[in-house]
């Protein structure tokens, strides 16, 4: 199967764990399958990493390609690894375009031929391994070519106002569909699940040439790279609007299984195994309350009732799990600074801010490096903390370990090798400390 996953999102409503760089999709808080009793905080599982995981679990041989915003890059690689296949967004343009754009991708870079078949799935679904199941039959469904669009609609389990609708003309397992329905309010929802509607879960699937066709329709672009150079000129539109609302051949195949979006605290917090991640602790007066601390500093926690206490180098959240989904425009007056990301490389967080100063905690993953670059406006002092690797220093290699300190100054190349996994604790100094202050140069030879 030929499987596109898109992963999206601004990383607000799970804040302060989530950020622009690490949205929803990338936080680690799931417990592994096949793991019973406790388990450690480093062992936890992230949504794309579940999904991955449970796609290959169904289909091994499954061709995987994550459509993303080149933000998500290096989360991508640092929690699936350095191979797997991604189709960078240069800009965000809405599903439409992203879609189209990863249709290029897999024609221009992988070879994947016009007839065969596409499923399109967003990248965090909450479900169990046969919702993964029911692509092989949406896989059959296009290589029978009876529609030339083919949806998964899941059962409903109540009338729920956050969905689309999917009309079925009949109630078969396999059936035409006659309509898409707008998300509802409660009462019209209860109507359209009466008549039999489905919800819409965003997973469709069509040829290749299909859907390159329907691009070109509505795209002027020659191939891959010309998409890719020109896409911040495409119109933001969904793909439902650009193609599911024109397309009269639709077909929908019914899954009936559990089927879960999971975009706030509180739908979060359902799925948690252990009422507390990281260092905490509550009394036994707390009722329905749930802890995730991603800071190095203790929570003690006494007589929540139905509360959600979230705390990451971002910030704090104390909420009532209900009032937690409308966190979005308390975090829109933040400022953006991003204080914990995770790179290709491993991640780093800020420990502190001053007004000509910054401290970054740097983990370097074994075997790995940073680009070999130097700064114009900032002085750089690394300590080593824990780890064992070789600093290049303007062409000079220094072993460090431990307690190793290394000065750089403004204009020095410079870059660090991990043998091991290398903690580090970087200090800048200097009048204009600034992300977009860093020139690369080719790695030096060994």
């Amino acid at each position: 199967m030929n499987i596109v996953l898109l992963s999206g999102g601004s990383g607000k409503r799970l804040w302060p764990l989530s950020n622009d760089v690490r949205s929803k999709q990338f936080i680690k808080i799931f417990h592994p399958e096949n793991r019973e009793g406790h388990v450690d905080s480093a062992d936890l599982e992230s949504m794309v990493q579940r999904v991955y995981s449970q796609i290959k679990k169904i289909d091994s041989d499954a061709n995987i390609t994550i459509a993303t915003s080149k933000t998500q890059v290096s989360s991508i690689h640092n929690q699936l690894g350095d191979k797997v296949s991604i189709c960078v967004e240069p800009t965000r343009r809405d599903t439409f375009p992203a879609i189209a754009l990863a249709a290029s991708y897999l024609s221009d870079k992988l070879g994947v031929d016009r007839n065969d078949a596409v499923i399109i799935c967003p990248v965090d679904p909450y479900v169990d391994d046969s919702y993964f199941e029911c692509f092989k039959e949406l896989d059959k469904m296009v290589k029978s070519g009876d529609y030339n669009l083919n949806l998964m609609g899941v059962e409903p389990t109540y009338p729920s106002e956050k969905y689309g609708y999917i009309q079925p003309e009949t109630k078969d397992h396999i059936s035409k569909v006659s309509a898409f329905k707008e998300k509802p309010d409660v009462e019209t929802a209860q109507k359209y699940i009466d008549e039999g509607a489905l919800w819409n879960c965003g997973v469709f699937a069509f040829k290749l040439g299909y859907i390159l066709d329907r691009a070109h329709e509505l795209i002027d672009f020659k191939d891959y790279q010309d998409l890719f150079d020109h896409y911040g000129d495409c119109k933001k539109i969904s793909f439902d609007y650009a193609v599911g609302e024109h397309e009269k051949s639709i077909g929908v195949v019914r899954f009936s299984g559990s089927w879960k979006d999971i975009g706030s605290w509180n739908t979060f917090a359902e799925e948690m195994h252990e009422k507390i991640i990281g260092k905490a602790d509550m009394d036994d007066t707390c009722e329905n309350s749930n802890i995730v601390n991603e800071l190095n500093v203790p929570i003690i926690a006494m007589g929540l009732k139905n509360m959600i206490v979230a705390a990451s180098n971002d910030g704090i959240l104390v909420a009532d799990k209900t009032q937690s989904s409308y966190i979005k425009p308390f975090v829109e007056k933040l400022d953006n600074q991003v204080r914990y990301a995770e790179k290709s490389w491993g991640s780093f967080t800020i420990v502190d801010i001053q007004d000509k100063a910054l401290v970054i905690r740097i983990v370097l993953l074994p075997d790995h490096k940073l680009h070999y670059h130097s700064h114009d406006h900032r002085d750089e002092v690394w300590t080593v903390m824990s780890g064992e690797g070789t600093v290049i220093l303007d062409d000079k290699k220094i072993e460090i370990k431990p307690g190793s300190v290394v000065s750089i100054k403004a204009g020095q190349r410079h870059t660090v090798i991990a043998k091991t996994e290398l903690v580090i604790n970087e200090v800048q100094i200097g009048d204009e400390i600034s992300v977009e202050d860093k020139t690369k140069y080719e790695f030096p030879e060994a």
